[in-house]
C-alpha cells in the first residue's frame, strides 16, 4: 500500500515522503496512529499545497535572517573586562554576547552562537552567529581594559 507519511516515522522515511508499505503495517500502525494517509489525489493535492507554503515561509526565514545579518554586521560590541598583562580576568561568555545584543533589540539565542573559542586575551574576534539554515552572521567583539 503506498501511504504519504505526516511525521517522520524510524526506519521508514520522512515527512512528506510516499512510502510503499506492507498493507497491514499501513492499516494496523501508520493510518491508525494518524502517521501516515493512503495515497489519492486529493492528498496529493494537500501534500503539495503543504510544500508549496514550507517553501515560502523557508523563504521568508532566510529574507528576515539576511536583513538581520546586514544589521548584525555593522555592530561593533565592546566590552571593558578586568586583565593583567593582556589576560583577562575569566573570560566573556556566549550569554553576554547574548545580552549585549538584547540590549541593542537583537534577539539572538546564545546556542546559535558557534565560535566557541574562550574570549579570554584583550583585543578584537570575529564572533560567528548563525541566524537560519545556511546563513552566518559575523560579530566584531572588542575586549579592552577596564580603566580603574
Amino acid at each position: 500500500m503506498k501511504v504519504i507519511l505526516l511525521t517522520d516515522v524510524p526506519k521508514v522515511g520522512k515527512k512528506g515522503e510516499i512510502k510503499d508499505v506492507a498493507d497491514g503495517y499501513a492499516r494496523n500502525f501508520l493510518l491508525k496512529r494518524g502517521l501516515a494517509v493512503q495515497e489519492s489525489d486529493g492528498a496529493m493535492k494537500v501534500l503539495e499545497k503543504q510544500k508549496e507554503e514550507a517553501a515560502k515561509l523557508d523563504a521568508q526565514k532566510r529574507k528576515e535572517a539576511e536583513e538581520l545579518k546586514k544589521i548584525i554586521e555593522k555592530k561593533t560590541l565592546e566590552f571593558k573586562v578586568k586583565a593583567k598583562e593582556g589576560k583577562v580576568s575569566g573570560s566573556v561568555s556566549t550569554k553576554q554576547i547574548e545580552d549585549e545584543l538584547k540590549k541593542q533589540d537583537i534577539i539572538i539565542d546564545k546556542r546559535k552562537i558557534k565560535d566557541n573559542a574562550p574570549l579570554n586575551e584583550l583585543g578584537t574576534y570575529n564572533v560567528k552567529v548563525e541566524l537560519y539554515k545556511d546563513v552566518l552572521a559575523n560579530i566584531k567583539v572588542v575586549l579592552t581594559e577596564e580603566t580603574k
